[in-house]
């Protein structure tokens, strides 16, 4: 039985994608923040799902999820480390508070690669584990390759994980442990319903951006509930583990043409503009 650990399992993409491969008959590590959390994730899924008390954030509680699995695996490799654990803040980088931009790349960035870090010598960095070498995937999104307006402390985090995914990916490679990046477009997720909540009593509402900030808002939050069921996303991580001869970027993206294919070609003078016109953004 392949085991695969899976960070931010609690809710959205992560808990879809444990159920997913639990139910292609994988034994999942799925990472939550609360022990509720994880009963509730359990209950809901078939297969071999087991919850796990994980903040990547948190070095103790890395090291004691390293020493569940690697009991689990009984000298084996370990298949896949999804990391999927995130959180989203926005607002203008002129005046986004830098506490809020540090926290966005504790948890989005180094809690990423510390998660990496730990499980690197479960997936294959340990000479004496058996079994096939496994694979990282990371999931980034569209605003890894394209930044939005207001999206600037998330999109410098996903930005940074597109990078360290390729890195990663090209340096792995003496262990024979693949790097995959999955960056989704809109998904239904908390994850927008939390920053707005997050950010409803935040300092824009008076500050020189504070309409174009109000129509962001709630483009993102149409986006979050209108976009890609996040059980879509599970199975392209499903995908991006098990293939013969994965992609090194998976994009699953609503209305993938014009919001990926065009968006991610466009001279970046033009898409500044589209981006104006669509946020009501000009000089004063």
């Amino acid at each position: 039985m392949k085991t695969v650990v899976i960070t931010g399992a609690s809710t959205g993409i992560g808990a879809a994608a444990a159920r997913h491969m639990a139910a292609q008959g994988w034994r999942v590590f799925a990472g939550v923040r609360r022990k509720a959390d994880g009963e509730a994730l359990k209950q809901s899924a078939s297969g071999n799902l087991i919850p796990i008390i994980l903040d990547v954030t948190d070095p103790a509680q890395l090291a004691a999820a390293v020493e569940k699995v690697s009991d689990a695996l009984a000298g084996e490799c370990l298949a896949g480390l999804v990391n999927n654990a995130g959180i989203a803040k926005f607002g203008p980088l002129a005046i986004v508070p830098m506490e809020e931009f540090r926290t966005q790349f504790e948890v989005n960035v180094f809690g990423l690669l510390a998660a990496t870090q730990a499980f690197v010598p479960l997936l294959g960095g340990d000479p004496k584990r058996s079994g096939p070498p496994g694979r990282i995937v990371n999931i980034t999104s569209v605003g890894g390759r394209i930044s939005s307006p207001f999206l600037g402390p998330y999109t410098a985090t996903k930005h940074a994980v597109e990078a360290m995914t390729d890195s990663l990916r090209r340096e792995l490679i003496i262990y024979g442990i693949d790097a995959i990046a999955v960056g989704p477009g809109s998904v239904r997720t908390p994850i927008w319903d939390k920053a707005e909540e997050a950010n409803e009593t935040g300092p824009y509402a008076d500050s020189d951006w504070a309409g174009p900030v109000k129509t962001f808002e709630r483009v993102m939050v149409e986006g979050g509930r209108t976009g890609l069921p996040p059980e879509e996303i599970a199975k392209v991580i499903g995908y991006a583990l098990t293939e013969e001869k994965p992609k090194a970027r998976y994009a699953p993206v609503p209305d993938k043409f014009t919001n990926w294919t065009i968006a991610s070609r466009l001279p970046k003078r033009m898409l500044d503009r589209v981006f104006w016109k669509r946020l009501g953004l000009k000089k004063r």
